[in-house]
């Protein structure tokens, strides 16, 4: 398998962030997100560890890029359906992948 054929076998997508709690269970402060994928994948939840960054506010109804298709992961008793992506800052903490403009919930990154 070439590596581009191992890269699209991740299916990455476009959500909105519409619903934010703590995760007080988790090892290190985290948030737990609930994202809207469109009608196709619908609502999602995902465990982020963006505390530093990243205010619950701050996150309300904005877009972000996550894997939809890695399985599901139990994060101190929390199903983490996605995995939101990012980078670090120089600081070591991550900073959130999301489009440059307004697209659509479920938009697939290509």
């Amino acid at each position: 398998m070439s590596a581009y054929q191992a890269f699209e076998l991740v299916d990455m997508r476009v959500g909105r962030v519409t619903r934010v709690e703590d995760h007080p269970r988790a090892r290190k402060p985290a948030y737990k997100l609930w994202i809207d994928f469109g009608p196709e994948f619908g609502v999602k939840t995902s465990s982020a560890q963006i505390i530093p960054n990243y205010s619950k506010q701050d996150l309300m109804d904005r877009l972000v890029v996550c894997a939809v298709n890695l399985g599901v992961r139990n994060i101190a008793g929390f199903a983490s359906e996605v995995l939101t992506m990012g980078m670090s800052d120089d600081k070591g903490n991550v900073v959130l992948l999301q489009p440059a403009s307004d697209v659509p919930p479920g938009s697939r990154i290509f």
